[in-house]
């Protein structure tokens, strides 16, 4: 390996449990005027009540927004911002789950900079810092608290799209996992599912040659040492405590577990990237309309079996950050096992099995591959070239839902 790292993070986070109560000494010292961009049903929480009510005794002067919608529509984020420009914010904070977040980068962008979001879609369209954002989440999958990207929908457009840019960093990450708490438990698994997926991605990513401007022309440049480090941290907690999270919800340190792993695997994956799983989900849950965190996680087992033999080294790592024996295995038996583990968890936590289940119907698999294909910035991350036959493959593989059929295709694929 050559010695090359990149890491891009918010300049401060805070994790543990009760640090939610730090939120006013921190915006204090970015502002005093806040924005606070959350969802209905947070701002009707205690936990939100108080947390407000910390700001304002600490001479803060804050303006709620608690229209956020899943998926970030295009026009509410412009709504948004629009309503709070006569309030004058100095700083932007988002409280709640991944949409809250990117909604409240999507309000610091286009407070700061005018325009259109869609005059800031792709990588490095936003031209100069945005106004602090602090990022407070009360889910534990997305990492949005620390990458660099906001997911809006667009209705002029069938997949969602990406607002990539290391000005969209929150200056400040604020996780305490008593929030998640009161997540119920098909949640906790989507979203742990979300953050699993990310870390396994994130080190499995292609190792690109580094170079000065490699950096500075994307926003995702595939794995490195340092990203590796948060990843293989985020897949070993996951893998100790995300069933028994979603299982007894009371369970402290499982969800403790849980929550630093989403911030760890948002760590890994703000810079690494993510790969095919996440490519394929864009177009499924363009049609079948269910989770993003469900749609990746069900596809991650088939991924990882088409990456296998091209990322060996790193799934044998992964088996035994998991806890599985080395003893008797061969590398490649390892990653068999790492891909066998992963589907175990995530059948125990409720994560569909195949396509079929998510409700996406066979006549789609083509145009679900030829969409997923167009998504250059997460198909060129993946450690496995994938070109139209392969992914004809591979789709027909996650919707028929037989691992083993899928490794004795993709088997007979490679051979000469």
């Amino acid at each position: 390996m050559t010695s090359f790292a990149a890491l891009r993070l918010p300049s401060e986070i805070l994790f543990g449990k009760g640090q939610r109560h730090a939120l006013p000494a921190v915006a204090r010292r970015l502002g005093t005027r806040a924005l606070i961009c959350t969802d209905e049903r947070l701002s009707a929480a205690a936990d939100f009540a108080q947390m407000i009510a910390g700001l304002e005794q600490a001479g803060l002067t804050v303006r709620i927004d608690d229209r956020v919608l899943p998926d970030v529509p295009r026009d509410s984020a412009a709504e948004c911002a629009e309503a709070a420009r006569a309030f004058a914010p100095d700083l932007v904070i988002g409280i709640g789950g991944g949409s809250c977040l990117d909604m409240a980068k999507c309000a610091a962008l286009l407070l700061s900079h005018g325009g259109r979001l869609p005059d800031y879609y792709g990588e490095f369209k936003v031209p100069g810092p945005v106004l602090p954002i602090i990022a407070v989440p009360t889910t534990a999958g997305t990492g949005s608290e620390a990458t660099p990207v906001a997911v809006i929908s667009d209705p002029d457009r069938t997949l969602k799209v990406g607002i990539s840019s290391p000005h969209l960093l929150p200056r400040v990450a604020i996780c305490d996992p008593d929030l998640t708490l009161t997540c119920p438990p098909a949640l906790t698994a989507i979203a742990g599912a979300d953050a699993l997926t990310h870390a396994i991605e994130a080190f499995t990513a292609g190792r690109r040659a580094p170079s000065p401007e490699l950096a500075q022309r994307h926003v995702f440049i595939g794995k490195s040492a340092l990203t590796d480090h948060f990843a293989l941290l985020a897949i070993r907690l996951l893998g100790r405590s995300l069933e028994r999270a979603c299982h007894d919800g009371s369970d402290e340190e499982a969800r403790a577990d849980v929550m630093l792993a989403a911030l760890a695997a948002g760590c890994a994956f703000g810079t690494a990237g993510t790969a095919a799983a996440h490519a394929i989900q864009y177009p499924v849950g363009a049609l079948t309309h269910t989770a993003h965190g469900l749609g990746v996680a069900t596809l991650l087992p088939y991924v990882m079996r088409f990456n296998r033999d091209a990322a060996e080294d790193e799934l044998a790592e992964i088996a035994l950050v998991l806890g599985l024996s080395a003893e008797g295995r061969s590398r490649a038996a390892l990653a068999q096992a790492a891909i066998d583990e992963v589907a175990r968890l995530l059948a125990a936590i409720g994560i569909s099995p195949n396509l079929a289940t998510l409700g996406l119907s066979r006549d789609r698999l083509a145009w679900t591959g030829e969409q997923a294909l167009a998504i250059e910035r997460l198909i060129r991350n993946n450690p496995r070239p994938i070109a139209a036959a392969e992914m004809a493959r591979l789709l027909e593989a996650a919707y028929a839902g037989d691992l083993a059929a899928a490794a004795v295709a993709l088997e007979q694929e490679a051979q000469p």
